[in-house]
């Protein structure tokens, strides 16, 4: 029988500095996501009802930071704190994309929070994340189970 002591740990084995240093980007990270009020209710909502192009900025900002970044860790070869590589590979196009996408999308629409932002919005006092969260992890469960009947 193993023990906690001798059980591992999933994942690689990080310096203490290392879980300090990631900790510190998630706060920051979160803290990001709630001055720029993306993790606000009425902000999504805006989207959604193309009342306004707060949103909107903020996703081609992201795009246009992403874009560069993928081409330098394709480029430099870049590899994790962990010395591993990092695999970027182009997906194949799957029938099940369009309906995660379409599901997803509407998740977003209701509950006016994809699932980073979840956690900032229940650190930041919007309790009624909790019931998001529930049902992102619900929908994993869900999902898991449906799976080998999905277009994969």
């Amino acid at each position: 029988m193993e023990t906690l002591e001798t059980t591992a740990l999933p994942g690689p084995e990080l310096q203490p500095w290392q879980y300090g240093a990631s900790f510190a980007f998630g706060m920051t990270f979160g803290g990001v996501l709630y001055k720029s009020e993306v993790i606000r209710w009425e902000r999504i909502n805006a989207m959604f009802r193309f009342e306004e192009a707060h949103m909107y900025i903020i996703i081609a900002m992201a795009i246009v930071v992403a874009m560069p970044s993928m081409w330098l860790i394709k480029r430099l070869e870049a590899t994790t704190v962990t010395g591993e590589e990092v695999p970027i590979k182009d997906p194949p196009y799957q029938r099940g994309i369009i309906y995660g996408g379409l599901t997803f999308g509407v998740g977003w629409a209701i509950t006016a929070a994809c699932p980073g932002p979840i956690y900032a919005q229940i650190g930041a006092g919007e309790f009624a994340a909790l019931a998001t969260l529930v049902g992102a992890v619900g929908g994993m469960f869900i999902y898991s189970i449906l799976r080998p009947r999905l277009p994969n």
